[in-house]
Protein backbone atom coordinates (compact mmCIF):
# COMPACT_ATOMS: atom_id res chain seq x y z
CA UNK A 1 0.00 0.00 0.00
CA UNK A 2 2.69 2.57 1.05
CA UNK A 3 4.74 1.41 -2.37
CA UNK A 4 1.67 2.58 -4.35
CA UNK A 5 0.69 5.89 -2.31
CA UNK A 6 4.73 6.98 -3.08
CA UNK A 7 4.69 6.37 -6.94
CA UNK A 8 1.05 7.68 -6.70
CA UNK A 9 3.02 10.87 -5.45
CA UNK A 10 5.79 11.03 -7.59
CA UNK A 11 3.44 10.76 -10.38
CA UNK A 12 1.83 13.77 -9.14
CA UNK A 13 4.62 15.90 -8.34
CA UNK A 14 6.15 15.18 -12.23
CA UNK A 15 2.96 16.12 -13.46
CA UNK A 16 2.63 19.22 -12.19
CA UNK A 17 6.18 20.56 -12.27
CA UNK A 18 6.61 19.07 -15.66
CA UNK A 19 5.85 22.10 -18.28
CA UNK A 20 3.41 20.85 -21.11
CA UNK A 21 5.37 19.84 -24.14
CA UNK A 22 4.42 22.79 -26.31
CA UNK A 23 5.79 25.07 -23.91
CA UNK A 24 8.99 24.05 -24.60
CA UNK A 25 9.13 24.66 -28.14
CA UNK A 26 9.68 28.58 -28.42
CA UNK A 27 7.15 29.89 -30.67
CA UNK A 28 8.33 30.22 -33.95
CA UNK A 29 9.48 33.80 -35.27
CA UNK A 30 7.77 35.14 -38.67
CA UNK A 31 10.37 36.37 -41.02
CA UNK A 32 8.45 39.23 -43.41
CA UNK A 33 10.82 40.29 -46.38
CA UNK A 34 10.07 43.83 -47.82
CA UNK A 35 11.72 44.46 -51.18
CA UNK A 36 11.54 47.93 -52.52
CA UNK A 37 12.82 49.58 -56.02
CA UNK A 38 13.99 52.71 -53.45
CA UNK A 39 14.36 52.92 -49.89
CA UNK A 40 10.19 53.57 -47.87
CA UNK A 41 9.86 56.77 -46.36
CA UNK A 42 9.45 56.55 -42.57
CA UNK A 43 5.64 57.37 -42.84
CA UNK A 44 4.71 54.74 -45.10
CA UNK A 45 6.93 51.63 -43.12
CA UNK A 46 5.64 53.32 -39.74
CA UNK A 47 2.38 52.31 -41.04
CA UNK A 48 2.48 49.47 -42.25
CA UNK A 49 4.66 47.94 -39.00
CA UNK A 50 1.55 49.74 -37.28
CA UNK A 51 -0.64 47.98 -38.67
CA UNK A 52 1.27 44.52 -38.78
CA UNK A 53 0.82 45.45 -34.52
CA UNK A 54 -2.78 46.10 -34.45
CA UNK A 55 -2.95 42.56 -35.80
CA UNK A 56 -0.90 41.31 -32.84
CA UNK A 57 3.04 41.44 -35.01
CA UNK A 58 5.40 42.58 -32.85
CA UNK A 59 8.87 42.87 -34.41
CA UNK A 60 11.70 41.26 -32.33
CA UNK A 61 9.05 39.11 -30.58
CA UNK A 62 6.77 36.80 -33.50
CA UNK A 63 8.21 38.57 -36.23
CA UNK A 64 11.39 40.22 -37.87
CA UNK A 65 10.78 42.24 -40.96
CA UNK A 66 14.08 42.08 -43.65
CA UNK A 67 14.24 45.17 -45.94
CA UNK A 68 16.26 45.45 -48.80
CA UNK A 69 16.56 48.16 -51.43
CA UNK A 70 17.48 49.15 -54.85
CA UNK A 71 18.05 52.45 -54.52
CA UNK A 72 16.51 53.61 -57.53
CA UNK A 73 18.44 51.08 -59.59
CA UNK A 74 16.25 48.34 -60.68
CA UNK A 75 18.68 46.18 -62.38
CA UNK A 76 19.28 45.57 -58.89
CA UNK A 77 15.87 43.90 -57.68
CA UNK A 78 16.88 40.41 -59.49
CA UNK A 79 19.92 39.92 -56.87
CA UNK A 80 17.93 41.21 -53.90
CA UNK A 81 14.58 39.11 -54.73
CA UNK A 82 17.14 35.82 -54.86
CA UNK A 83 18.93 37.01 -51.40
CA UNK A 84 15.55 36.99 -50.08
CA UNK A 85 14.62 33.72 -51.00
CA UNK A 86 18.00 32.26 -49.99
CA UNK A 87 17.29 33.91 -46.44
CA UNK A 88 13.72 31.79 -46.16
CA UNK A 89 11.38 34.78 -45.85
CA UNK A 90 7.53 33.60 -44.53
CA UNK A 91 6.62 36.44 -47.00
CA UNK A 92 7.43 39.29 -49.23
CA UNK A 93 5.84 42.85 -49.59
CA UNK A 94 7.05 44.44 -52.39
CA UNK A 95 5.75 47.94 -52.31
CA UNK A 96 6.48 48.55 -56.82
CA UNK A 97 5.91 46.68 -59.28
CA UNK A 98 9.02 46.41 -60.57
CA UNK A 99 10.55 44.56 -57.02
CA UNK A 100 6.69 42.18 -57.86
CA UNK A 101 7.96 41.24 -61.02
CA UNK A 102 11.69 40.54 -59.71
CA UNK A 103 10.01 38.61 -56.83
CA UNK A 104 8.05 36.44 -58.85
CA UNK A 105 10.60 35.59 -61.23
CA UNK A 106 12.74 34.74 -58.15
CA UNK A 107 10.38 32.11 -56.26
CA UNK A 108 7.02 30.45 -57.21
CA UNK A 109 6.58 29.20 -53.70
CA UNK A 110 6.85 32.53 -51.01
CA UNK A 111 3.54 34.38 -51.03
CA UNK A 112 4.25 37.53 -52.41
CA UNK A 113 2.05 41.22 -52.05
CA UNK A 114 2.67 43.53 -54.50
CA UNK A 115 1.76 47.36 -54.82
CA UNK A 116 1.59 48.37 -58.32
CA UNK A 117 -0.46 49.41 -61.20
CA UNK A 118 -2.13 47.04 -63.55
CA UNK A 119 -0.78 43.35 -62.28
CA UNK A 120 -2.94 41.50 -64.94
CA UNK A 121 -1.19 43.46 -68.07
CA UNK A 122 2.21 42.61 -66.11
CA UNK A 123 1.52 39.50 -65.72
CA UNK A 124 1.68 39.13 -62.41
CA UNK A 125 -1.64 37.69 -61.56
CA UNK A 126 -4.12 35.74 -64.02
CA UNK A 127 -6.80 37.98 -62.71
CA UNK A 128 -8.32 40.68 -59.85
CA UNK A 129 -10.55 38.63 -58.58
CA UNK A 130 -8.14 35.19 -59.00
CA UNK A 131 -4.80 36.07 -58.65
CA UNK A 132 -3.89 32.27 -59.03
CA UNK A 133 -0.16 31.20 -58.05
CA UNK A 134 1.80 32.65 -55.38
CA UNK A 135 1.09 36.64 -56.10
CA UNK A 136 -1.78 38.89 -54.70
CA UNK A 137 -2.04 42.25 -53.57
CA UNK A 138 -2.96 45.92 -54.27
CA UNK A 139 -3.68 47.34 -57.48
CA UNK A 140 -3.63 51.07 -59.07
CA UNK A 141 -6.34 51.79 -61.12
CA UNK A 142 -3.39 53.33 -63.87
CA UNK A 143 -5.09 53.89 -66.52
CA UNK A 144 -8.24 55.49 -64.86
CA UNK A 145 -5.98 57.67 -62.24
CA UNK A 146 -4.05 58.87 -65.94
CA UNK A 147 -7.04 60.04 -67.44
CA UNK A 148 -8.49 61.99 -64.37
CA UNK A 149 -4.91 63.57 -64.04
CA UNK A 150 -4.86 64.91 -67.53
CA UNK A 151 -8.75 65.67 -67.01
CA UNK A 152 -7.74 68.27 -63.85
CA UNK A 153 -4.57 69.35 -66.06
CA UNK A 154 -7.31 70.26 -68.99
CA UNK A 155 -9.79 72.15 -66.59
CA UNK A 156 -6.89 74.07 -64.77
CA UNK A 157 -5.16 75.43 -67.76
CA UNK A 158 -7.03 76.93 -70.38
CA UNK A 159 -6.90 76.00 -74.32
CA UNK A 160 -4.73 73.05 -72.90
CA UNK A 161 -3.72 70.96 -76.29
CA UNK A 162 -0.41 69.38 -75.48
CA UNK A 163 0.56 67.43 -72.32
CA UNK A 164 4.55 66.13 -71.77
CA UNK A 165 4.50 62.92 -69.73
CA UNK A 166 7.63 62.23 -67.95
CA UNK A 167 7.67 57.79 -67.96
CA UNK A 168 10.99 55.36 -67.51
CA UNK A 169 11.66 53.32 -70.55
CA UNK A 170 13.25 50.90 -67.92
CA UNK A 171 10.01 50.73 -65.62
CA UNK A 172 7.91 48.21 -66.54
CA UNK A 173 5.03 49.71 -64.58
CA UNK A 174 5.84 53.02 -66.09
CA UNK A 175 6.36 51.54 -70.06
CA UNK A 176 2.73 50.25 -69.13
CA UNK A 177 1.39 53.28 -67.59
CA UNK A 178 2.76 55.51 -70.23
CA UNK A 179 0.64 53.29 -72.56
CA UNK A 180 -2.31 52.98 -70.57
CA UNK A 181 -2.33 57.24 -70.80
CA UNK A 182 -3.36 57.02 -74.47
CA UNK A 183 -6.53 56.60 -74.75
CA UNK A 184 -7.63 58.96 -72.25
CA UNK A 185 -5.43 61.74 -73.53
CA UNK A 186 -7.46 61.20 -77.02
CA UNK A 187 -10.71 60.99 -75.30
CA UNK A 188 -9.53 65.00 -74.10
CA UNK A 189 -8.37 65.78 -77.24
CA UNK A 190 -4.69 66.05 -75.97
CA UNK A 191 -1.56 65.29 -77.60
CA UNK A 192 1.02 63.75 -75.57
CA UNK A 193 4.43 64.62 -75.86
CA UNK A 194 7.20 61.40 -74.56
CA UNK A 195 9.29 62.43 -72.25
CA UNK A 196 11.82 59.46 -71.68
CA UNK A 197 14.03 59.61 -69.05
CA UNK A 198 15.75 56.76 -67.47
CA UNK A 199 18.74 58.50 -65.60
CA UNK A 200 19.21 61.57 -63.65
CA UNK A 201 21.68 63.38 -66.46
CA UNK A 202 18.79 62.72 -69.00
CA UNK A 203 15.95 65.28 -66.91
CA UNK A 204 17.71 68.51 -68.29
CA UNK A 205 17.48 68.18 -71.94
CA UNK A 206 14.37 66.15 -71.77
CA UNK A 207 12.61 69.43 -70.41
CA UNK A 208 14.34 71.39 -73.12
CA UNK A 209 12.87 69.01 -75.64
CA UNK A 210 9.11 69.58 -74.16
CA UNK A 211 9.37 72.60 -74.16
CA UNK A 212 10.50 73.16 -78.01
CA UNK A 213 7.70 70.66 -78.36
CA UNK A 214 5.01 73.05 -77.34
CA UNK A 215 4.37 71.32 -74.14
CA UNK A 216 2.24 73.50 -71.94
CA UNK A 217 1.88 71.15 -69.06
CA UNK A 218 3.35 67.99 -67.59
CA UNK A 219 2.05 64.75 -66.30
CA UNK A 220 4.22 62.80 -64.31
CA UNK A 221 4.11 59.01 -64.21
CA UNK A 222 4.54 56.91 -61.27
CA UNK A 223 8.20 55.26 -60.67
CA UNK A 224 10.73 54.88 -58.33
CA UNK A 225 13.21 56.65 -60.19
CA UNK A 226 11.02 59.53 -60.14
CA UNK A 227 10.18 59.45 -56.74
CA UNK A 228 14.12 59.27 -56.07
CA UNK A 229 14.29 62.33 -57.85
CA UNK A 230 11.79 65.00 -56.75
CA UNK A 231 13.19 67.64 -56.41
CA UNK A 232 15.05 67.87 -59.62
CA UNK A 233 11.86 66.80 -61.40
CA UNK A 234 9.96 69.55 -59.55
CA UNK A 235 12.70 72.29 -60.13
CA UNK A 236 13.15 71.68 -63.48
CA UNK A 237 8.85 72.38 -63.76
CA UNK A 238 9.24 75.57 -62.27
CA UNK A 239 12.66 76.89 -64.51
CA UNK A 240 10.59 75.72 -66.93
CA UNK A 241 6.52 77.01 -66.19
CA UNK A 242 5.48 73.67 -66.95
CA UNK A 243 2.46 73.28 -64.70
CA UNK A 244 2.72 69.68 -63.57
CA UNK A 245 0.39 67.46 -61.90
CA UNK A 246 2.01 64.02 -60.04
CA UNK A 247 1.13 61.16 -58.24
CA UNK A 248 2.08 61.60 -54.85
CA UNK A 249 1.14 64.11 -52.84
CA UNK A 250 5.10 63.88 -51.92
CA UNK A 251 6.08 65.82 -54.84
CA UNK A 252 3.65 68.55 -53.67
CA UNK A 253 4.84 69.07 -50.35
CA UNK A 254 7.88 69.47 -51.75
CA UNK A 255 6.98 72.21 -54.12
CA UNK A 256 4.81 70.36 -57.31
CA UNK A 257 1.28 72.15 -58.21
CA UNK A 258 -0.62 69.46 -58.00
CA UNK A 259 -1.19 65.84 -57.08
CA UNK A 260 -4.20 62.92 -57.56
CA UNK A 261 -3.93 59.76 -56.84
CA UNK A 262 -5.11 56.59 -53.96
CA UNK A 263 -4.70 57.91 -50.56
CA UNK A 264 -1.41 56.89 -49.80
CA UNK A 265 -2.07 55.66 -46.14
CA UNK A 266 -5.16 52.97 -47.45
CA UNK A 267 -2.52 50.45 -49.67
CA UNK A 268 -0.10 49.83 -46.51
CA UNK A 269 -3.07 49.10 -43.98
CA UNK A 270 -4.30 46.34 -47.08
CA UNK A 271 -0.88 45.05 -47.27
CA UNK A 272 -0.70 44.56 -43.88
CA UNK A 273 -4.09 42.84 -44.01
CA UNK A 274 -3.37 40.41 -46.33
CA UNK A 275 0.13 39.79 -44.82
CA UNK A 276 -1.92 38.28 -41.65
CA UNK A 277 -3.61 36.28 -43.86
CA UNK A 278 -1.09 34.93 -45.67
CA UNK A 279 0.85 34.17 -42.10
CA UNK A 280 -1.86 32.72 -40.51
CA UNK A 281 -2.87 30.18 -43.06
CA UNK A 282 -4.14 31.41 -46.77
CA UNK A 283 -2.94 31.18 -50.15
CA UNK A 284 -2.84 33.87 -52.37
CA UNK A 285 -4.40 32.36 -55.08
CA UNK A 286 -7.58 32.87 -52.41
CA UNK A 287 -7.03 36.31 -51.79
CA UNK A 288 -8.56 38.46 -54.67
CA UNK A 289 -6.34 41.63 -55.69
CA UNK A 290 -7.67 44.85 -54.11
CA UNK A 291 -8.61 48.39 -55.33
CA UNK A 292 -7.62 52.01 -54.00
CA UNK A 293 -11.41 53.16 -52.49
CA UNK A 294 -10.30 56.68 -51.51
CA UNK A 295 -8.42 59.51 -53.33
CA UNK A 296 -6.37 62.66 -52.36
CA UNK A 297 -6.68 66.02 -54.52
CA UNK A 298 -3.61 68.68 -53.56
CA UNK A 299 -3.19 71.60 -54.97
CA UNK A 300 0.06 73.76 -53.88
CA UNK A 301 -1.03 77.98 -54.33
CA UNK A 302 2.61 79.02 -53.94
CA UNK A 303 3.64 76.64 -56.38
CA UNK A 304 1.01 77.83 -59.04
CA UNK A 305 2.16 81.29 -58.65
CA UNK A 306 5.55 80.67 -59.78
CA UNK A 307 4.79 78.86 -62.90
CA UNK A 308 2.00 82.33 -63.59
CA UNK A 309 -1.03 80.15 -63.22
CA UNK A 310 -4.46 80.77 -61.28
CA UNK A 311 -6.10 77.73 -60.44
CA UNK A 312 -10.02 77.82 -61.37
CA UNK A 313 -12.25 78.63 -58.02
CA UNK A 314 -14.08 74.90 -59.60
CA UNK A 315 -11.01 73.36 -59.93
CA UNK A 316 -9.78 74.39 -56.20
CA UNK A 317 -12.99 73.44 -54.12
CA UNK A 318 -12.54 69.24 -55.26
CA UNK A 319 -9.30 69.47 -53.58
CA UNK A 320 -9.01 67.74 -50.43
CA UNK A 321 -5.70 69.70 -49.27
CA UNK A 322 -4.44 73.14 -50.34
CA UNK A 323 -1.30 74.51 -49.53
CA UNK A 324 -1.03 78.32 -49.23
Amino acid sequence: MKRKIIIWLLATILLTTAPPAEAQQPAKVLKIGWLGARSASAPARELFVRELRALGYVEGKNITIEYRYAEGKLDRLPGLADEMVRIKVDVLVTPSQSAALAARNATKTIPIVFYGSDPVAAGLVDSLARPGGNVTGFSVLAAELCGKRLELLKETIAKLARVAALWNPRDTSSVQTWKECQPPARGLGLKLHSMEVSSPDKFEGAFKEATKARSAALAVLASPFFNSNQKQIVDLAAKHRLPAIYNQAEFVANGGLMSYGADETEPYKRIAAMVDKILKGTKPEDIPVEQPMRFEFVVNLKAAKQVGLTVPPNVLVRAQKVIR
